[in-house]
């Protein structure tokens, strides 16, 4: 499973908490814009449409902060830290951008 699709397989869940967890979803928000940022996908790509990121360029973002978090000896916590945003935040630009490949069929 590609780093990408296992962060979206643990994380997806958290995207339920946005019906009842405003302050997640703000932060989650701005995690997204950074990651943007970080990423050089900020500007519109059509219109008002920020363009999708370069999912190596994700991948290679997300390795690194997951090895961060290994270092740190990281668990994901039943709340909202950092961490959680962060990797909520890549979930959701997956989800949105479409950044994974269809499943393979036996």
């Amino acid at each position: 499973m590609s780093p990408l699709a296992r962060i979206a397989h643990t994380f997806t869940p958290r995207f339920a908490e946005f019906a009842f967890e405003p302050g997640f979803t703000a932060a989650v928000d701005q995690h997204v814009a950074e990651l943007r940022d970080r990423l050089g996908t900020a500007g519109p790509a059509a219109g008002l449409t920020p363009a999708a990121p370069d999912p190596a360029d994700l991948t290679d973002y997300a390795l690194g902060f997951l090895d961060a978090l290994d270092d740190l000896d990281w668990r994901e916590p039943p709340g909202h830290d950092y961490a959680v945003c962060r990797l909520t935040a890549i979930t959701w630009l997956v989800h949105h951008h479409d950044l994974l490949p269809p499943p393979a069929t036996p």
